[in-house]
C-alpha cells in the first residue's frame, strides 16, 4: 500500500491554516524540506515527519489514518478560486483540496518583470499552459522560447525550468500540472 505523503501533509497544513513557513518555524525545518515533501521530491524519515506534524499537531498513527473528504465541488466562480501565490506572481487554483487528486489546474498572472526564480524548477509529472495574454519566457533545459496570446507549452517536470513575463504588461496563462506540485 503506498501513501502520498505529500498530499496528505498539505491538506493537513491547510486545513489548519498554516503556510509552508509557518509549519517550517514550528517543526525546526527549513520551508524547503516542506515543499520537497509535499511535493513528493523527498521522503522524510519517521523522526522528521513526527517533527513537523508536532507543528501541527497531529500525531503519526492520526496522520495515516486520516481521511479527508471527498472534493464534491465540480463548479467554481472566479472568487472561488484559491490563491497559492505571492508577491508579484499570481497561482488561483481551482479548488482548494487537492487530496487524492492526480491534477492541478491554475489561472497564473505574472506582473511585468516577474519570475519563478534564478534557480529553474524541477520535479516531477508533467505541466502545460496556455499564454492568454501578454508575453511570457519560457526555458526548458537549454531551449528559450518567448510565447504570446494562444502559445502554448507542454513538457516533462522533471526537465530544470522557469518562467518569467517580459514586456510591460502581465502575463496570464491557464496552466495544468500532474501531479499536484503547490
Amino acid at each position: 500500500m503506498s501513501v502520498d505523503i505529500g498530499n496528505r501533509l498539505r491538506h493537513l497544513r491547510t486545513l489548519h491554516n498554516l503556510s509552508q513557513r509557518e509549519l517550517a518555524r514550528r517543526a525546526g525545518v527549513t520551508n524547503s524540506t516542506i515543499s520537497l515533501i509535499e511535493s513528493n521530491a523527498s521522503n522524510p524519515s519517521v523522526g522528521a515527519l513526527k517533527r513537523i506534524l508536532d507543528g501541527i499537531p497531529i500525531g503519526l498513527a492520526e496522520f495515516f489514518a486520516f481521511q479527508p473528504e471527498k472534493p464534491r465541488q465540480f463548479f467554481y466562480a472566479a472568487e472561488e478560486l484559491t490563491e497559492i501565490g505571492k508577491g508579484a506572481i499570481s497561482f488561483r487554483q481551482v479548488g482548494n483540496n487537492l487530496f487524492g487528486r492526480s491534477l492541478q489546474i491554475l489561472k497564473e498572472c505574472y506582473q511585468p518583470g516577474a519570475d519563478t526564480g534564478k534557480v529553474p524548477l524541477v520535479h516531477e509529472g508533467e505541466e502545460g499552459g496556455i499564454v492568454l495574454s501578454g508575453r511570457l519566457e519560457v526555458i526548458v533545459e537549454d531551449e528559450r522560447r518567448i510565447l504570446g496570446p494562444g502559445d502554448a507549452y507542454y513538457f516533462e517536470s522533471r526537465r530544470p525550468h522557469r518562467f518569467r513575463c517580459v514586456g510591460v504588461v502581465p502575463c496570464e496563462v491557464i496552466s495544468a500540472c500532474t501531479p499536484p506540485t503547490f
